[in-house]
């Protein structure tokens, strides 16, 4: 976050919380309870109530099953709190349409042709986004293998998905040097 020069004031008007949670189960697929939650921090009317300081403004849930490959097995979506109470809740099963998705591949492009716009909730479909760093996250170094690479000689999946583990970055050459490839010559 950029420095606040001392001088100046502020307020905090707006939050917003997102939580990702990922569980193992006793059958060997995994459970992801996901939610997006916004607060307000001065009373505001909503559809003609009035929505007080602290309360939600959003409160929604995503719940998936995933197997080991990470493809969605099972999905569900819950809004508790929304702006439009019998409209807001009204996508009936629209998240069942992320079941055979893979986290992995493609994930969200898939997501926003079968949920944007109209077809989803922005917020729910919003937080399915976040879902395939968080839960690769949590499946790093158990169930995905990050040091070695796959059985047919492909780089640990996390390799050139970022600036900092590039596989010409001396951080590849340090922590992966079986991966690490020279820079490519630049001079013409």
């Amino acid at each position: 976050m950029p420095a606040v020069q001392p001088s100046v004031t502020r307020r905090l008007l707006h939050r917003r919380a997102l939580d990702v949670q990922v569980f193992a189960r006793d059958d060997g697929l995994f459970d992801v309870e996901a939610s997006l939650t916004d607060t307000k921090t001065h009373d505001v009317p909503l559809a003609g109530v009035p929505r007080k300081a602290g309360d939600p403004i959003h409160e929604m849930h995503l719940h998936l099953t995933v197997d080991t490959t990470l493809t969605i097995t099972a999905a569900s979506s819950d809004t508790l709190w929304m702006p439009y109470s019998g409209a807001c809740n009204e996508h009936g099963d629209a998240y069942r349409r992320l079941i055979g998705l893979n986290l992995m591949k493609g994930f969200r492009q898939a997501v926003l042709e079968r949920l944007g716009g109209t077809r989803g909730c922005t917020h729910i479909t919003e937080l399915c986004l976040v879902l395939p760093t968080a839960v690769i996250q949590a499946m790093a170094g158990s169930v995905i293998d990050t040091r070695e690479g796959d059985a047919a000689g492909n780089p640990p999946f996390q390799l050139d998905r970022c600036h900092a583990l590039r596989r010409d970055s001396a951080t590849v050459a340090k922590f992966y040097p079986r991966w690490h490839q020279e820079p490519a010559n630049s001079e013409s």
